[in-house]
């Protein structure tokens, strides 16, 4: 699912909620350019298998919250500039067990301030609380 909507400039919003992930690997640069998405469900996606989320959002300038609760990254090993560029984005829900994370650079590089502070970083996993965190 690498680059499925890559670059879709205009999508505003998008509901994921019915597809069927469980034997997705790779998910790096999925949203990278949606620079105009402001409304993206994936309550459902099954992330058991995934090991590449690269740059996923990157770039997704005008969304303000995310909701990543439901995601497994156990197997991820590869999550750098995940969420580099969101400067719009004030809320993220999440609790990623980055153990076998290699590469986390610039994850959060280009996001709010705000949301950098509230950033926990507890036994090398990173822990999102109310709004998202930054781990510098």
């Amino acid at each position: 699912m690498s680059f499925m909507f890559y670059n879709c400039s205009s999508l505003r919003e998008l509901n994921l909620s019915n597809f069927s992930t469980i034997n997705v690997k790779y998910m790096g640069d999925m949203f990278s350019g949606c620079s105009s998405l402001k409304q993206l469900d994936l309550s459902n996606f099954n992330t058991n298998n995934v090991t590449e989320m690269s740059r996923m959002f990157f770039g997704c300038t005008s969304l303000k919250k995310l909701d990543l609760s439901n995601f497994n990254t156990n197997n991820v090993i590869y999550m750098n500039g995940m969420f580099a560029q969101c400067k719009s984005l004030k809320e993220l829900k999440a609790n990623f067990n980055t153990n076998n994370v290699a590469d986390k650079r610039f994850m959060l590089d280009g996001c709010p301030n705000e949301i950098k502070k509230e950033f926990k970083n507890e036994d090398e996993n990173l822990h999102f609380i109310s709004s998202i965190l930054s781990f510098f």
